[in-house]
């Protein structure tokens, strides 16, 4: 696993679990879960899926979130 890369392919990630969870709990990175260089999924560290959910879901937390930063491109992503 390349724990420097953001995105992590689905069966790389299952097969290195544990150090993806590490990487994540220790270091608080976010990792994006990738089909078929998609992403399907993050990986966050527990207190930011927490806030995610007293914001009322990821819905309402990306909707707080959008309102707050400034746009994007497609690029960005």
């Amino acid at each position: 696993m390349d724990a420097t890369a953001p995105d992590q392919p689905i069966a790389e990630a299952r097969a290195n679990l544990s150090e993806l969870l590490n990487s994540v709990r220790l270091l608080r990175r976010t990792y994006f879960l990738t089909s078929r260089g998609k992403r399907q999924a993050a990986v966050v560290p527990a207190e930011l899926g927490e806030l995610i959910g007293r914001a009322g879901g990821a819905d309402a937390a990306a909707a707080i979130l959008s309102a707050h930063l400034a746009p994007t491109t497609e690029k960005e992503l």
